[in-house]
C-alpha cells in the first residue's frame, strides 16, 4: 500500500512538472504586458505612488479570487470524467438536463459506463430549470449559441496570445539597441510565431519535458527578481496585498481607474487554458502545480515590478526589462523569449482540443484530427486549424504591431470566456451538483460580478483593439452554426426519406438486382432505417454484397467510450437477407486512429452478435448459426468495399433568401473545401465508392 502511495505521488509531481511546460506558459508570461497595458491610456501616476499600490493589489486579489479560489478550487472538480473546457460543462449538463443536440441519440447510449447522470434524487431547483428548458426548446438552441460564442472567444484567445507573447518578449531588445528599427522587431516576432506552428505536428508530449525547465527556470526567475526588487526598491509594497488599496485607487482614479482595469485582466490570462487542458493532465497535479509553485511565483514577480515602477515611473511603459538587473538581463531575456513560445503552446493545445470537441458534436467543419502521442490519449494535432491559427497571428502582429492595442482585444477574449464559464458552471453547480440556491446565488454574484467589472472596462476599449475578438469570434460562430444547421438539416432529411428494406428485395427481380461476395460496408447518419442514398445506389446499380453492413459513426455525450462498448450490433430485416447495422460509438474527445483495423473488429463484433442472438439453441439453430458464421467470414476473404454518400445539401425553392445564402453558399463551400468523410472516418481509397445526391432542404 505505501509503495503505491509512493507510486501515486511521484505520477502526480511528475505531471505537475510536465504541466508547467504546457498549460502555465500562457499564465506565466503575462508580466511581461500587465502594467504595460494598465498605464498604457489617461491612467497618470503621482508621487503617493496610490495608483500602482492598487494596480498590484487588484492584481493580487483578481489572482487569488479567480484563478485560485473559482477556477483551481471550484471549477476544475467539475470535469466531464477527467475532461475540461467548456464543451466538457456544456456536455454534462445535455446528460443531466437531457438537452441532446445531437440527432442520432439512442436511448442505449445512456447506458455507457461513462454516460454517468448522477443519483436519481432532484433537488427541487434542479427540477425546475430541467423544466424550463423542456418547455422551451428555443432556450436549448440559445444555450448552444451561448457555448459556441464562449468556444469562439477561447479561439480567438488562441490567435491574440501567441501574437502579444511574442511580440512584448522580442521588443525588450530594443533596450540595448535602442536603434532596432520596429519592423525588425514585427519580422523577429513573425519568424518565432512561424517556428512555433511549424512544430506542433510533433506532439505536445514531445515538447513538455522540453518546456517544462524552461518554464521553471521562466518562474523561479521572475519571482527572485521580484523579491530582489521589492527589498531593493520599496519594501512597503507588502502593504498593498490589502483590499483596502482597490477601494482608495478607484476612489481617486475615477472612471480612468475603471477603464484601466482592462490591463488588470491580463494577469489572469490562461485560467481558461488550465481548464481547457485538463484531459491532458490530472486535475490534482494542475492543483498542486499552480497551489504550490505557479502562484507564489507570480505574485512575488508583479509585487517586485509594482515596487521598481514605484521608483521609476518614468519606465512605465518598459517596466518589466527595466526592472531586470543589469547582470542577468540577457539570460532573462532569453527565457522570456522561449516562455513566450511556451505561451502559444498552452493555448494551441487548448484550441486543438476545442476543436475536435466541436467536431464531433457537428459544430465545426470536418478536418483531419492527427495523434501525435501512441501512448497518451486526447493530445493530438490538426494541420488545417494550425495553419489557420498562424496565418490569423502574423495578421494580427503585423498589421497592430502594438502590444497596447493587442492587450486590450486580448481582454476583451478572456473576459468573455471567463462570463461563459461563470454561467455555465452557475448551470452544472444547480442541475449536476445539485446545491442550494444560496450557494449557487454566492458564486454567480462573488465572481459574475468581478468578471462583469473588468468586461465592462474591456468594452470601453473596443474602438482600440477590442474589435479583433468581436470580429473574429462572430465569424467563427457563423460559420459554426451555419454548419450545424446544415448537418441537421440534412439527418432530418434522412430520417424523412428512409427506405424500406422489403421494398428494395421486392425489388430485386424486377431490376435484375444480384448479390455479390464480399462485405459491403454502407456509411450512413442513421442508427435505424436504410437511408435513401443506398436506395439510389441500388435502382442506378442493381447488386450489392452478399453481407451487407449499415455503419452508423456517431458521437455521443461523453469524452470516451471503452472498445468494449464501442459496437452496437443488430439485424436489418430477416436473417436470410444478411444485413446487419451497425452503430460505432464515439466520445467527443475520442478520435477514430489512423493504425486501427477497423474491418476487422467490425466483422469480429458481428461474429459476436451472430453468436450470441437469442433464438433458441436447438440443432438446426447452431447449425444454421455456424453457417452464416462461415458465410461472414468467407465474405471478409473475398474483400469487402465502403459505400459513402456523397450529399449535397440545397434550399428548397421556397426558403428564404438568407437560408439561400446559409445553405447554398456558405454551407455549401465548407463542404467542399472540408476534409471529406473518408478522410476523417479513414477509409481506404481502394475499395471505395461514393454515390452523389443531392438533398433538399
Amino acid at each position: 500500500m505505501n509503495h503505491l502511495k509512493t507510486v501515486s505521488c511521484a505520477n502526480v509531481l511528475t505531471l505537475a512538472y510536465q504541466s508547467l511546460g504546457v498549460i502555465y506558459g500562457d499564465l506565466s508570461i503575462s508580466p511581461l504586458y500587465v502594467y504595460k497595458t494598465t498605464f498604457s491610456g489617461k491612467l497618470s501616476l503621482h508621487e503617493d505612488d496610490e495608483e500602482i499600490f492598487g494596480v498590484f493589489s487588484f492584481i493580487f486579489w483578481t489572482f487569488t479570487l479567480i484563478a485560485l479560489f473559482k477556477y483551481v478550487f471550484i471549477v476544475l472538480s467539475a470535469d466531464d470524467n477527467g475532461e475540461g473546457g467548456t464543451f466538457a460543462l456544456y456536455s454534462l449538463l445535455c446528460r443531466y438536463a437531457k438537452l441532446s443536440v445531437l440527432p442520432n441519440h439512442q436511448e442505449m447510449d445512456e447506458k455507457l459506463s461513462t454516460y454517468a447522470t448522477g443519483s436519481p434524487g432532484e433537488a427541487r431547483q434542479s427540477t425546475a430549470v430541467k423544466s424550463f428548458f423542456e418547455k422551451h426548446p428555443k432556450s436549448q438552441k440559445c444555450l448552444l449559441i451561448f457555448v459556441l460564442l464562449g468556444t469562439c472567444m477561447a479561439i480567438g484567445d488562441s490567435v491574440l496570445t501567441p501574437t502579444i507573447s511574442v511580440l512584448s518578449a522580442v521588443s525588450g531588445v530594443k533596450l540595448k539597441i535602442p536603434e532596432l528599427h520596429e519592423n525588425y522587431v514585427v519580422i523577429i516576432s513573425c519568424i518565432i510565431l512561424v517556428a512555433i506552428f511549424s512544430v506542433q505536428r510533433y506532439g505536445t508530449h514531445r515538447v513538455a519535458f522540453i518546456f517544462a525547465p524552461i518554464s521553471t527556470a521562466w518562474l523561479l526567475s521572475i519571482s527572485s527578481i521580484g523579491v530582489y526588487n521589492t527589498i531593493k526598491w520599496n519594501p512597503r509594497i507588502v502593504s498593498a496585498l490589502s483590499p483596502v488599496y482597490m477601494y482608495k485607487f478607484l476612489r481617486s482614479t475615477g472612471i480612468e481607474g475603471w477603464v484601466s482595469l482592462g490591463g488588470v485582466v491580463l494577469s489572469i490570462t490562461g485560467v481558461e487554458t488550465m481548464f481547457a487542458d485538463l484531459g491532458h493532465f490530472s486535475s490534482l497535479s494542475i492543483k498542486v502545480a499552480f497551489s504550490f509553485f505557479v502562484y507564489p511565483c507570480l505574485i512575488l514577480a508583479y509585487m517586485g515590478e509594482a515596487a521598481f515602477l514605484s521608483k521609476h515611473h518614468e519606465d512605465i511603459q518598459r517596466s518589466f526589462y527595466k526592472a531586470i538587473p543589469e547582470p542577468v538581463f540577457w539570460p532573462v531575456f532569453i527565457i522570456a523569449t522561449f516562455a513566450a513560445v511556451i505561451g502559444s503552446q498552452a493555448v494551441i493545445s487548448a484550441t486543438f482540443s476545442i476543436i475536435s470537441q466541436c467536431c464531433a458534436l457537428d459544430c465545426f467543419p470536418r478536418v483531419k484530427i492527427i495523434h501525435t502521442s501512441s501512448k497518451i490519449h486526447g493530445q493530438i494535432y490538426i494541420p488545417e486549424v494550425n495553419w489557420m491559427l498562424m496565418c490569423l497571428c502574423l495578421a494580427v502582429t503585423v498589421g497592430l504591431r502594438d502590444t497596447n492595442m493587442i492587450g486590450h482585444a486580448y481582454g476583451l477574449a478572456v473576459t468573455s470566456v471567463m462570463l461563459v464559464t461563470t454561467c455555465l458552471m452557475t448551470l452544472v453547480m444547480t442541475i449536476v451538483w445539485k446545491q442550494r440556491t444560496i450557494t449557487v446565488l454566492a458564486f454567480l454574484l462573488c465572481f459574475g460580478s468581478i468578471e462583469l467589472l473588468y468586461f465592462t472596462s474591456c468594452v470601453y476599449k473596443i474602438p482600440e483593439g477590442g474589435w479583433i475578438p468581436i470580429l473574429l469570434s462572430l465569424s467563427f460562430l457563423v460559420l459554426m452554426y451555419i454548419w450545424n444547421y446544415g448537418t441537421t438539416k440534412k439527418h432530418e432529411f434522412d430520417v424523412e426519406n428512409k427506405v424500406s428494406i422489403d421494398r428494395i428485395i421486392a425489388l430485386g427481380p424486377s431490376i435484375g438486382m444480384v448479390r455479390v461476395p464480399g462485405i459491403g460496408l454502407v456509411y450512413t447518419n442513421l442508427v435505424t432505417g436504410v437511408p435513401a442514398v443506398f436506395g439510389h445506389f441500388v435502382t442506378n446499380l442493381p447488386a450489392f454484397h452478399r453481407i451487407l453492413v449499415f455503419v452508423c459513426v456517431k458521437s455521443v455525450q461523453v469524452p470516451y467510450v471503452g472498445e468494449e462498448e464501442r459496437f452496437v450490433i443488430s439485424r436489418v430485416g430477416p436473417k436470410e437477407y444478411g444485413m446487419f447495422r451497425s452503430v460505432v460509438r464515439y466520445g467527443y474527445r475520442d478520435v477514430p486512429r489512423e493504425v486501427y483495423d477497423f474491418e476487422s473488429r467490425l466483422v469480429s463484433a458481428i461474429v459476436e452478435f451472430v453468436e450470441t442472438e437469442p433464438g433458441g439453441g436447438e440443432g438446426s439453430e447452431l447449425r444454421r448459426r455456424k453457417e452464416e458464421i462461415l458465410e461472414i467470414m468467407e465474405a471478409k476473404e473475398a474483400g469487402a468495399a465502403y459505400i459513402l454518400g456523397q450529399s449535397y445539401a440545397k434550399a428548397k425553392q421556397s426558403s428564404s433568401v438568407l437560408k439561400k445564402l446559409a445553405v447554398n453558399v456558405v454551407f455549401a463551400f465548407m463542404s467542399t473545401n472540408c476534409r471529406g468523410t473518408d478522410v476523417v472516418l479513414n477509409v481506404p481509397h481502394t475499395p471505395l465508392l461514393e454515390v452523389g445526391m443531392v438533398y433538399y432542404v
